[in-house]
């Protein structure tokens, strides 16, 4: 057992690094980054599989249980509180876990749940499995932000982190599809059975393949390989010796070192921009769980798509919300030099837009819905991209997961007003009260990040002066 416990937490840092020439760090490098980011792609995609798999099959679950919008909304806003929360929790011990081990553990605990939940039809059952299966996805995202933080630098994180984001849309979009034709054939409960079978195989594909920090493959902090900080400037910044890897030098600080819990205060608790995003983080979260959630029961019901048209547009926003994570990240870094709050700005405006055409597109007109439905999915993963990756700069390396959890805790929030919330305001008044919602948090998201406008890459380097 304490074999096992030690094997789950970090690794500390090998001496490796003072021996390697600057041409093999950057081989070891270029090899490991390509490595981590893909297994953290792959990995992450396959908890989407068995997180979201729940919202094409919801209509049929109702119809076949006799279950209200609203208490299959329930069972959505216990999961989604209990996301928020386990992230959280799980973030601030994912910043201290191998996140090799600390991921694959999640995956097996999802698929677990997931089978149990198909195997039931009572909603207490339903409720406690989908809040155990969202306790195991908490664990998901800290390893992969954790990943992210160490393997690749301030400047690069916003359109490295639009790449990885990838795997939210790649797995819920492909889950979308699969449960679509899942549902209509063969019945809504193996649209658990199925994806908890490959959330097991991704399970492995992440003990083989994933790692976790560079310093524990005795490769130098990534601001320094990067030529982003000198080691003496890192060592300033967060207050602790650094050892430059060429001439074995240690840099020390007039002031000792800063301790995790003193920097999750320091940087995060009482960072007013951290606020801000969280909370901008909850209107987004509202945007994105109001389509993720009710979009494919909407289109059924209120635009007259079929189920298996509908698993198609899911999986159409979800590529599309790719491209718009990619475009964000890119932009934020290229043209903005990683003022990300400004890429955010720009996308809810247009999203305002957007919605408000969709909220009275005709329901004759499949194309035009389903091309601004799709839109939505673009737009929606802007901020929702980015705003992770002003909270890992904010937080720092050294708790990127502790950040990211608040942000999240706070965000999955929304789940009280997308699942109960929602369902019971499309029972009593009907589909529009659900746009006046997401219209009113996409300018609220507007305000917040407006606020954040001149924040850039580097939030703390003045520390360093």
């Amino acid at each position: 057992m304490s074999r096992l416990l030690a094997a789950v937490k970090t690794q500390p840092d090998s001496v490796i690094a003072l021996e390697y020439a600057p041409v093999e760090v950057d081989r070891q490098y270029r090899y490991w980054r390509f490595r981590i980011l893909l297994t953290t792609i792959v990995g992450y995609a396959l908890y989407y599989f068995v997180r979201v798999n729940i919202s094409v099959p919801l209509g049929s679950i109702g119809k076949e249980l006799h279950y209200t919008k609203e208490q299959l909304g329930t069972i959505t806003t216990i999961g989604g509180v209990t996301y928020g929360i386990s992230k959280f929790i799980n973030g601030i011990l994912g910043d201290h876990a191998n996140p090799r081990y600390f991921m694959a553990i999640g995956l097996i605990g999802c698929a677990i749940m997931n089978v149990l939940f198909g195997l039931s039809a009572s909603l207490m059952f339903f409720g406690a499995f989908w809040f155990f299966n969202n306790y195991f996805q908490g664990m998901g995202f800290p390893p992969c932000a954790k990943s992210m933080a160490y393997w690749f630098s301030p400047r690069e994180r916003a359109s490295t982190f639009g790449i990885w984001h990838a795997s939210h849309m790649i797995g819920a979009a492909c889950v979308g599809t699969l449960t679509g034709y899942l549902d209509q054939y063969m019945g809504w409960r193996w649209c658990f059975y199925i994806p908890a079978g490959l959330a097991t195989i991704g399970a492995v594909i992440v003990l083989i393949f994933l790692r976790d920090t560079p310093g524990s493959m005795g490769l130098p902090p990534v601001e320094v390989y990067k030529g982003e900080e000198k080691p003496e400037e890192l060592a300033a910044e967060l207050k602790e010796p650094v050892v430059e890897p060429e001439e074995g030098v240690v840099y020390e600080t007039s002031e000792p070192a800063l301790t995790y819990w003193q920097i999750v205060w320091k940087y995060i608790l009482l960072s007013p921009y951290m606020w801000l995003i969280s909370f901008a983080n909850l209107s987004v979260y509202v945007l994105r769980y109001a389509q993720l959630t009710w979009g494919p029961t909407f289109l059924q019901e209120a635009k007259g798509f079929s189920k298996v048209q509908s698993g198609w547009l899911y999986a159409g926003s979800e590529m599309a919300g790719l491209c718009g994570a990619l475009a964000g990240g890119f932009v934020a870094d290229k043209l903005f030099r990683g003022r990300a709050g400004r890429v955010c700005v720009i996308a809810m405006i247009c999203m305002v837009g957007t919605i408000q055409i969709f909220r009275f597109s005709p329901k004759s007109s499949h194309l035009l819905s389903g091309a601004l439905y799709v839109t939505m999915g673009f737009l929606l993963y802007v901020p929702q991209m980015l705003i992770a990756a002003m909270a890992m700069n904010l937080g720092t390396k050294r708790a990127s997961a502790a950040a990211v959890g608040l942000t999240g805790i706070i965000g999955y929030a929304s789940t009280i007003i997308t699942g109960t919330g929602i369902g019971k305001l499309v029972d009593v008044y009907g589909w529009d009260a659900a746009f006046k919602v997401m219209l009113a948090c996409a300018a609220i998201t507007l305000v917040l990040m407006a606020f954040t406008w001149n924040v850039g890459a580097h939030p703390h380097a003045k520390d360093a002066h």
